[in-house]
Formats: structure tokens, sequence, C-alpha cells
């Protein structure tokens, strides 16, 4: 199931919308990093419509 994905940085605060995949309870948007190299500290929710 494809579901739009709000990701926003903790570190420096960038935000960013993809779509990702939802299975069993995760959501999978292959997001690496931000564009401050911050690669752990991230806060994901899915966007209702």
């Amino acid at each position: 199931m494809r579901v739009k994905v709000k990701i926003t940085c903790k570190t420096c605060g960038e935000r960013f919308v993809l779509r990702g995949k939802k299975e069993r309870g995760q959501i999978e948007t292959g997001f690496k990093q931000c564009l401050c190299d911050n690669r752990h500290d991230f806060v994901i929710e899915e966007d209702m419509p």
C-alpha cells in the first residue's frame, strides 16, 4: 500500500514529503539522509488525506 509520508529533520528542521510503502505497520521510503548529513534523527509521520 502506498502512503504519503512527511519527514522532518530534528537537526536542521528541513521537511520532506515523499511516497512510501506501508507493510506490516512499517513505512519504507528509501530516504537515507538529510541535506545537513543527518542520518538518524528524524520525525516520520504518515500524511492523512
